[in-house]
């Protein structure tokens, strides 16, 4: 599954395909950087606007609390770099809370998302243990280049609480804990997952390599 090493070589031999990862104090940065790494792509940390508008891709980490999560990313003025660097078309990618970030509200708390995207975060039942932690399974329910050669019930490693709900043309990957919810989304240029695909092995991996792929084009 991973890594294509005829793209590597190519990769090697043409221009460096930076990476940004967004530093707004609630990512698992050195997790993330080393997977982009691995995958072909040059990963940079940054807690600035310009840098983080000026790479080729972007990624938006996050975990813990979303209420937490949006005030850090607007008092380090980064919610309109996110925003505007979604508008520019090229390849942005939020993980866990950063994939919650990017709806207009969560249950978790009052404070509003960005709104890229539509839909909700709302918690998850508490017929089943709660935080969602381990690994499970992901169906496909509509084609993306990022997940397009991995079969569906793939296993990736999730840790949350609350999980967005499924929403027509934009989930692409479901899973159920409790209730079925939206493991992957994607709008236009933007793609996000609840799972850690740095904590998922090869399966996560590829789906890095398709980002950094995509950000190469």
């Amino acid at each position: 599954m991973l890594v294509d090493r005829a793209w590597r070589d190519a990769l090697d031999q043409g221009d460096a395909v930076t990476i940004a990862i967004l530093d707004y104090g609630m990512g698992n940065l050195r997790s993330v950087a080393r997977a982009i790494e691995r995958v072909g792509g040059v990963p940079e940390v940054v807690d600035e606007a310009g840098p983080a508008l000026a790479a080729d891709a972007l990624v938006v980490p996050g975990v813990g609390h979303f209420g937490a999560c949006m005030r850090n990313l607007m008092d380090r003025r980064l919610d309109g770099a996110v925003r505007d660097f979604a508008a520019t078309g090229r390849p942005l990618f939020g993980v866990c809370v950063g994939m919650q970030i990017l709806f207009k509200r969560s249950e978790e708390d009052p404070q509003e998302g960005l709104g890229i995207v539509p839909g909700q975060a709302r918690k998850l039942p508490p017929v089943v243990k709660v935080p969602h932690m381990g690994w499970n399974t992901v169906d496909w329910v509509f084609d993306h280049p990022f997940v397009r050669n991995l079969p569906t019930r793939t296993s990736f490693y999730f840790v949350h609480s609350y999980a967005a709900d499924i929403v027509a043309g934009v989930t692409v990957g479901t899973a159920e804990h409790g209730r079925p919810f939206s493991a992957a989304i994607a709008r236009e240029n933007v793609f996000a997952t609840q799972f850690h695909p740095e904590k998922s092995s090869d399966a996560g991996l590829a789906i890095y390599e398709a980002f950094v792929k995509e950000a190469a084009t």
